[in-house]
């Protein structure tokens, strides 16, 4: 790390307060983070690690409604929930806040206004839809209509779950509102924007030099990359809502800021709750006004565009005015997906387990250790049942808690339970002291650079080192042959021990603590730091306690249990489903389904979701409007493949025209995929 930096101020996504969190949260952004902070902290760096609860937006009030409460019931509810599980699992906050508390919407409030006042807001009309017997706008979820695509009845405001389209609400044929079923209006409303676009070329150049400095991932670089080419857009500050931060403004106040606007503000106003816990009511800006502090805001890829882009264009704002100087992000090391069992975490189909349950059933460390070794560092990764048992028996009971146990077993049958003495030191010896040393180092480098699995491999191949180390030496053997080697082989096992306990302290900070116990009956590895491995703690003569079994192994009855316990097991990708009304061949012969050639493709201007595409069926040219520009950019369709519905009625969106229709597999997870052929087929061919 840069010597320029006197404090590290961590953050951690702020999980959304309407559900619980499960495994691939915390692979996604808490493990990483808490692996890092614990490191800092070992050795002997002023680091504060915070988070919270985010506890606004529309899927808050839609969970109230279908469980007819209150917002405020359900964040209530998630908060406390969340924070156990995270307590539970270890995570070592400084401070877990929530956002709808008095001092984040101060927090929100004064940001909002500072960049008001400064003309930086831009004001604009648009039409949305209006729900006159509720006498309130109405946010895209809360409408459902007819797709104008697919002409699905019950697609929701912001996409078709049938087609997969993106949609405006405004597009919906035969709209109806959730909250009365009433036909809404269209009425004008006006909202205030950040103009992000003016900030892009300032963003491009603070991610340049980050990376110089701290050693971006690479695939955080591709998203902001992807971004960037396609031109950073304005984005709404305010939203027609009443449950979360209201505008300041009187002119506005019907309306409060848009969550993606205050949520990440929750990191500040967390940051202010902890000094004033402390007493220390200006604590918080030693750490965000310090241009000495280093930042690491660690989050989940699905959360880059907010954390890369958006929150420093906010930071960036504020400083252009003057005073209080807040710190951009040095580093955000996002994670890609872990899905479970193959597929996606789905709540709906009942896919994943959350953490309390598994907390439940299994030992903290036990989880830790296998996402450790299983994060989606660079890729998308899988948590599998087999993995996880795998894991804890043939790694952590059989080679890490192995050599503990026989360690200290050996001591106490034959050293009285006493730390034996250390005599001299053989080539052996100091060959695993040097490895031990070198592990510390090489672990360090990797934990540095967000290479937790890299770290993590180093410590366990040390342990490994140490098993072959005791049975080389022959402990058994010496005992009677030459008592005072077997003195200092156990001598340095135990040393060994304790050294693994501090290097495994940031991935299994339970078992860790209890073989520090162990060892010295006090403290915690924490206090002695990573720069005490290869250092002999432990003074000759002293008692330590009786080993107890660290890792229990997991039965094949246990695992396969939860394994039968999935849904459709026999394949997890089936499940009941709901069809259109049959329709006879004679109907579906009608459609003419076509190979076309994407020859243009670009966004539709004031969408986020549409695609114009000019594509050629033959001898045939024409234009096809799609809703897939969230999944997919311009540039990867021109020269592509598709299959289009060549004979579709004409329909306009967004006052573009298109004649015809692509294909496209979605899920009910959003996830959208375009159908291209596999092999080469030549453009206008028929497709059966």
């Amino acid at each position: 790390m840069n010597r320029q930096f006197e404090k590290i101020l961590v953050t951690a996504a702020l999980p959304y307060a309407n559900g619980k969190i499960h495994l691939g949260h915390l692979a996604g952004a808490y493990l990483p983070a808490d692996l890092y902070v614990r490191y800092q902290r070992l050795i002997k760096r002023d680091v504060l690690f915070i988070c919270g609860s985010d506890e606004h937006g529309v899927p808050i009030t839609i969970t109230a409604e279908q469980e007819k409460t209150t917002p405020q019931a359900v964040v209530d509810r998630y908060h406390e929930l969340n924070k156990k599980a995270f307590e539970q699992f270890g995570m070592s906050f400084d401070n877990y806040s929530r956002t709808s508390l008095p001092l984040h919407h101060e927090t929100a409030k004064e940001f909002f206004l500072k960049l008001f006042n400064a003309g930086i807001l831009k004001e604009k009309k648009e039409k949305q839809l209006y729900d006159n017997k509720a006498d309130m706008f109405l946010p895209d979820r809360y409408v459902e209509g007819t797709c104008p695509v697919c002409s699905n009845p019950d697609a929701r405001g912001d996409q078709c779950e049938k087609c997969g389209t993106f949609l405006n609400p405004i597009e919906l044929k035969n709209p109806r509102s959730k909250i009365t079923g009433e036909t809404p209006s269209v009425k004008e409303t006006t909202h205030l924007y950040f103009p992000l676009g003016d900030y892009q070329k300032k963003l491009e150049e603070y991610i340049s030099a980050a990376d110089k400095r701290d050693g971006w991932k690479e695939n955080v670089l591709q998203y902001c990359r992807s971004w960037f080419k396609e031109g950073l857009q304005d984005r709404a500050v305010t939203r027609d809502l009443q449950w979360g931060v209201k505008v300041p403004l009187s002119s506005f106040d019907r309306k409060v800021l848009y969550v993606w606007f205050d949520a990440v503000l929750g990191y500040i106003s967390s940051t202010k709750e902890i000094s004033n816990l402390k007493k220390k009511p200006d604590m918080w800006k030693e750490y965000w006004l310090n241009p000495s502090t280093k930042y690491v805001a660690f989050i989940g890829k699905d959360n880059v565009v907010f954390h890369c882009i958006v929150f420093p264009a906010m930071l960036m704002a504020w400083n252009e005015q003057g005073g209080d100087q807040y710190i951009l992000p040095e580093n955000v090391p996002a994670n890609e997906f872990l899905n479970f069992e193959g597929q996606k975490f789905s709540k709906s189909r009942g896919w994943g387990i959350d953490v309390d349950e598994f907390l439940a059933e299994f030992p903290a460390d036990d989880l830790r250790y296998t996402l450790t070794m299983n994060l989606p560092e660079s890729r998308d990764a899988d948590f599998y049942w087999k993995d996880f048992q795998a894991r804890v028996n043939n790694e952590l009971a059989d080679i890490f808690g192995n050599f503990v146990n026989r360690t200290v077993t050996f001591v106490h049958k034959n050293f009285d339970g006493k730390v034996p003495e250390q005599n001299k030191l053989r080539a052996e010896d100091e060959q695993i002291i040097f490895l031990a040393k070198r592990c510390a180092v090489n672990a360090g480098e990797f934990f540095e650079k967000y290479k937790f699995r890299d770290a993590t491999l180093e410590v366990m191949n040390l342990t490994r080192a140490a098993n072959k180390y005791f049975n080389d030496n022959e402990p058994w053997k010496t005992i009677k042959s030459d008592p005072e080697r077997c003195s200092t082989t156990l001598n340095v096992c135990l040393h060994l021990v304790n050294w693994l306990a501090i290097l495994f302290e940031p991935v299994l900070p339970f078992t860790s603590e209890k073989i520090w116990k162990l060892l010295f009956h006090t403290n915690v590895p924490n206090d002695a730091g990573w720069v005490s491995v290869g250092k002999f703690l432990l003074q000759s003569g002293n008692p330590i306690n009786q080993p107890e079994i660290l890792f229990n192994k997991i039965e094949d009855e246990t695992i396969n249990k939860f394994i039968s316990q999935l849904p459709n097991q026999q394949n997890p990708a089936l499940k009941p489903m709901t069809f259109k009304p049959t329709v006879s061949i004679e109907d579906f012969q009608k459609l003419d389904f076509r190979i076309a050639e994407v020859l243009q493709a670009e966004k539709v201007s004031k969408s986020e979701k549409l695609l114009k595409l000019k594509v050629k069926i033959g001898s045939d040219e024409r234009q096809v409007i799609a809703g897939i520009a969230l999944h997919y950019k311009p540039e990867d369709l021109v020269g592509k493949k598709i299959v289009v519905i060549a004979n579709l009625a004409p329909a306009k969106l967004m006052g573009q025209e298109s004649r015809g229709m692509l294909l496209a597999a979605s899920d009910e997870e959003g996830h959208l995929a375009v159908l291209i052929p596999e092999k080469i087929v030549l453009d206008g061919g028929i497709v059966k």
